[in-house]
């Protein structure tokens, strides 16, 4: 666990060093920081834009900013969605944000309008396809369906299906259908259930890389032109995909990770920072935070067996980190 002073615009780091950049930037004129930090929306956005471009420099991975906009004098201020746009309009590349879902501060929102529970978590990149590593399911959670159950879904002939497990329109031997009786007929090519409780069907196979294919195409009898129909069987995931709704992650005292967090002015829950760093940086990889504060980030990367860098512009941050974390080492150890 590291701790450098540094500006966010001007990193002491070399290109592609880094697995993953996540932190969480000053909220434009929320705060100052002690140092005269407000910006007005457009200043913010540009400032971004450069601290943006070199955190995408030093990342071989994702660059994950956690961020909300303000509203002054009854006019919203668009930053998060204007450094997106920007970003964007400028050439750079993004992936589509997630939202962490909090409870919003009781009584903002005003007389009239709602009151704030989402903040963003914009994600930006300098690889043009796949990024080296990610784990997307790494807090995922077992489906809560089963193939065809509650949640419907429509066939190639465009009859809707919700029955478990195929669906009620019976499909010839490879998926049953009902009997005379009224009793599911099961097909040729049942296997029973697995340790889940979800029907298996025969010859799925494996893909090149050994993992699991994700559905294999059956025939399902002649279509009107005469060619034999075939539709896809879902194989459901061990882990479903989480969402881009990031929820059951609390703020307050005592939330944060760690006592100390409270010494800084915007601190963000530790267990945010897990959340990220689980799903897109390698086990021993490298974790940085430009915007480190009370070391959130860095604790986080620690206590999940990754290296965590913390950059703040005031040295009384960096320090802070370092308190913060070196209490962590001596419970860890």
């Amino acid at each position: 666990m590291y701790f450098v002073q540094a500006d966010a615009t001007r990193l002491p780091f070399g290109d592609k060093s880094v697995d993953l950049v996540l932190g969480s930037p000053p909220y434009a004129d929320a705060r100052s920081y002690g140092i005269g930090a407000q910006r007005k929306c457009q200043d913010w956005i540009d400032w971004m834009m450069l601290v943006t471009q070199e955190a995408v420099r030093v990342s071989r991975g994702l660059v994950i900013w956690v961020c909300a906009g303000v509203t002054r004098d009854w006019n919203y201020w668009p930053g998060p969605e204007g450094l997106l746009y920007s970003w964007w309009a400028k050439g750079g590349r993004s992936w589509r944000p997630a939202y962490w879902h909090r409870v919003g501060i009781p009584g903002s929102g005003g007389k009239q309008w709602l009151r704030a529970d989402i903040e963003y978590c914009l994600c930006f990149t300098g690889c043009e396809a796949a990024v080296p590593w990610a784990d997307n399911t790494a807090n995922g959670h077992r489906p809560k369906w089963k193939p065809g159950g509650e949640m419907s879904y429509r066939t190639t002939d465009g009859q809707r299906v919700n029955d478990d497990p195929w669906g009620k329109r019976g499909r010839g031997n490879n998926l049953g259908g009902r009997k005379v009786n009224g009793e599911k007929k099961l097909g040729t090519n049942y296997q029973g259930k697995d340790a889940m409780g979800f029907h298996q069907y025969g010859g799925r196979g494996r893909k090149a890389d050994g993992t699991k294919k994700i559905a294999r195409r059956i025939s399902c009898g002649k279509g009107p032109d005469g060619d034999t129909r075939q539709d896809d069987v879902y194989v459901p995931p061990p882990l479903a995909n989480p969402g881009c709704l990031i929820k059951g992650i609390k703020v307050g005292g005592g939330l944060m990770g760690h006592q100390l967090a409270h010494e800084n002015e915007a601190p963000y829950p530790q267990k945010l920072a897990e959340w990220f760093i689980r799903g897109w940086c390698p086990p021993n990889g490298w974790v940085l935070d430009p915007f480190s504060g009370s070391g959130t980030t860095v604790a986080a990367a620690g206590a999940l067996g990754r290296h965590g860098i913390g950059s703040d512009l005031r040295m009384s941050q960096c320090e802070l980190g370092r308190r913060r974390c070196a209490e962590v080492q001596a419970e860890m150890f």
